[in-house]
């Protein structure tokens, strides 16, 4: 759906890729979608109308990804909090990137999915041992990151089986390198699961910059 990305500045300070193209009509100033089209913001209203409209499209039973990017200041986690007001109705699943514990393996995706571990045994066995020793609740050898990517998509699935899912991630930038690449391996398969992946980040390098290239 996602013919081309080029980088934009915006005027209010935020700086990211717009997704550009046949397709566009969808969200956010710098973004991956995952089903249905895209378009460059203007400005907060803009940026909350597109969050709305992500929010519509996942109550709907579809399911969105996003990022926004721009430097320390800007808002991007007061559009963060405007998107949890707007999720009525919705589950929602929070993490912040933590700079001191960018070394720590599966730190920010434990804290992601602490609240609802109590899922865990409902996914297949692997899955279930992969994303145990990830988060320490299992004794095992270091675990396979695709079973563990796997994992979590499964278990979000499954979470919102119940109720629409939101799940959020502020200052992306410190994500441990573990749980960024389990959130890009979701981010890249989820389709009709109701579940809406949120990120904000002051650059959209590295493991965020790959994802936005495969949409394209």
């Amino acid at each position: 759906m996602l013919e081309s990305l080029n980088r934009v500045r915006q005027p209010d300070g935020l700086l990211g890729h717009g997704v550009v193209g046949r397709a566009a009509g969808g969200v956010s100033s710098y973004c991956m979608v995952t089903e249905g089209p895209a378009e460059v913001l203007h400005g907060r209203r803009g940026e909350r109308e597109a969050l709305d409209r992500l929010l519509e499209a996942v109550r709907g039973g579809q399911s969105r990804v996003l990022v926004m990017c721009g430097e320390p200041g800007v808002g991007k986690t007061a559009l963060l909090e405007s998107a949890i007001e707007s999720a009525s109705g919705f589950r929602i699943m929070r993490a912040v990137g933590v700079e001191s514990e960018m070394e720590l393996a599966y730190a920010a995706l434990q804290q992601l999915c602490a609240p609802v571990l109590d899922r865990l045994d409902h996914l297949p066995a692997p899955q279930q041992d992969a994303l145990g020793v990830a988060f320490g609740l299992r004794a095992g050898d270091v675990p396979d990151r695709f079973l563990v990517g796997l994992a979590v998509l499964s278990l979000l699935a499954e979470v919102a089986q119940e109720q629409p899912l939101v799940c959020v991630v502020d200052d992306a930038q410190w994500l441990d390198l573990a749980s960024a690449q389990a959130l890009v391996f979701v981010a890249r398969r989820l389709l009709a699961e109701s579940v809406a992946l949120v990120l904000a980040t002051r650059d959209p390098s590295g493991e965020l910059e790959g994802v936005a290239e495969a949409g394209g």
